[in-house]
């Protein structure tokens, strides 16, 4: 069917820009910093049957997959008008629990023709630690779970329903909050994807809808084609899931024929005790990531991306974890892995366009605990930053969030105003990016002290297996964490949970980039 190409670019800007403003009023009504500082959340626009039109620039681990809770929503929950469906199940459309996902039906002539939905990260969900981001065994150590269930009908919030989630979190006055701020967020693009119907009417938009998908499913076949036909291997290591289990595997093999590629994870360490785990959604979500990645056009994000790539995994393996399985980690940890590997046989067949691996790790911190100030609980998430791998072209940036994490910093300011912690230390980890002829990111160090006895939780990676460098370049530098008592430091493992004492400070040092080719002598 033929299409006014400038009506196209006008449509995906407005899909985009209908996201975006769902984005801004999410964050800018959101109660916790780990949505309003950090930004720690995802918006988007889905077609009636779930799949995504458009997103905003968000995080690429959330937008790959939350076309997955879409679905799941649909197929669990018969929509009217007012409502909106919340889920964060991972083995129901999730990722992890607290990735907390709302849904809304869009309603034209009596029907749904269109959703919106966001996901947050919500600063703790349960669980049995402060965060919930837990050295878990099982899902069920790790926060509340949450089905697709009707958080919002009619119009009406559903207020038994949400004191019953809140009330299984430490921080329920802050989670309500951030409800509230989702909530908003859909209003708006529902508000905004009136107007746009309004405007050019129903017909008009759900063709251009299709014809976004069908352009990006060309443009990503295209690019496909310019990676040579073969097959390339990669394989890299999860240093282990934090209760003895090490060097777990992630094996890819590729294979590309022409404008399709196939990725078989098959060969992948099986599913673990611990909560490294990825549910399949995490490995599409971070396999679209790479491939979208590829493409130099200004396309659409959406579902004509995947249509390409075939994705083939093991069930009941890392990178397809099978219930009970615990996962919180999976999301982002095991994430970061799946990039390296996919980016990894990549450079096999294009050595000249495929960066060196980055931090790959989120380094997730997660402290908990009683604020003397208020005498109410507290919970603090956060991602920190680290090397970016270098490329041909250029060195890598340093203390960055990079690939399948899109989020800032919580500020210093923000941070101990919201917090009963100093920032001891926050700077740059000089010389932790990998040699080459184009030198990798160096990660950063951030040192909290504490000001109250509190839970404190890290799950990272990169502490053992380096981030490689590419053709020559060498590894970034691994990460680090100590403990400093009295003056007294103590190295901690890369996942750890402990209770602390007022006046201990947890210094963490993040991973660098690795380099791109050999260093001039």
């Amino acid at each position: 069917m033929e299409y006014n190409p400038i009506l196209l670019q006008v449509f995906k800007n407005r899909f985009s820009s209908i996201a975006e403003e769902m984005g801004v009023t999410l964050n800018r009504t959101a109660f916790s910093p780990n949505i309003k500082e950090r930004r720690d959340f995802s918006c988007a626009i889905f077609d009636a049957r779930g799949d995504m039109i458009a997103q905003a620039a968000h995080i690429p681990v959330h937008l790959g997959s939350m076309p997955l809770s879409v679905k799941a929503a649909l197929a669990a929950c018969t929509f009217a008008e007012g409502d909106m469906v919340m889920l964060n199940n991972p083995f129901a459309g999730g990722t992890h629990l607290p990735d907390i996902t709302l849904v809304a039906p869009v309603f034209i002539d009596g029907s749904p023709r269109f959703f919106v939905a966001n996901r947050a990260h919500h600063a703790d969900v349960g669980g049995m630690s402060a965060g919930s981001m837990p050295l878990s065994t099982t899902l069920h150590q790790e926060g509340v779970i949450i089905s697709p269930v009707k958080l919002v009908e009619g119009g009406t919030i559903d207020r038994k329903l949400l004191q019953l989630v809140t009330e299984n979190t430490r921080t329920p006055d802050e989670r309500e909050g951030d409800f509230a701020a989702q909530i908003m967020a859909n209003r708006v693009g529902i508000r905004r994807m009136l107007e746009l119907l309004a405007k050019y009417g129903l017909g008009e938009v759900e063709s251009y809808s299709r014809h976004l998908n069908d352009y990006a499913e060309r443009i990503t076949r295209a690019a496909i084609c310019e990676i040579p036909d073969g097959e390339y291997r990669f394989t890299d290591y999860l240093d282990g899931d934090g209760l003895g289990n090490e060097q777990l595997p992630v094996q890819l093999k590729l294979t590309v024929v022409g404008d399709t590629a196939t990725l078989d994870f098959s060969g992948s360490a099986a599913q673990t005790r611990g909560s490294i785990n990825a549910v399949r959604a995490i490995t599409v979500s971070a396999v679209l990531y790479v491939f979208r990645s590829l493409i130099r056009e200004d396309i659409p994000t959406n579902a004509g991306c995947t249509r390409p790539l075939q994705i083939i995994t093991r069930p009941g393996s890392i990178v397809d974890a099978e219930f009970p399985a615990a996962v919180s980690a999976g999301n982002v940890e095991t994430s970061q892995r799946i990039v390296d590997v996919v980016l990894g046989a990549l450079a096999e067949a294009l050595p000249d366009r495929i960066p060196a691996a980055s931090q790959g790790t989120m380094n997730n911190l997660t402290i908990g605990g009683i604020d003397p100030r208020t005498n109410r609980p507290f919970a603090y998430y956060e991602t920190i930053a680290g090397g970016q791998g270098a490329s041909r072209e250029r060195d890598g940036e340093s203390a960055i969030h990079s690939h399948m994490t899109n989020t800032l910093n919580t500020p210093v300011e923000a941070l101990e105003f919201s917090y009963p912690f100093q920032v001891a230390t926050y700077a740059v980890r000089s010389g932790s990016g990998g040699e080459g002829r184009k030198r990798g990111g160096d990660g950063l160090v951030r040192e909290i002290r504490l000001m109250s006895d509190a839970e404190v939780t890290l799950i990272s990676e990169r502490r053992l297996n380096r981030p490689y460098g590419l053709l020559g370049g060498e590894g970034g530098m691994p990460g680090a964490q100590v403990l400093v008592r009295d003056g007294e430091t103590e190295a901690l493992p890369g996942k750890f949970s402990r209770h602390l004492c007022s006046g201990d400070c947890v210094r963490i040092e993040t991973p660098g980039g690795g380099g791109f080719g050999i260093k001039d002598k």
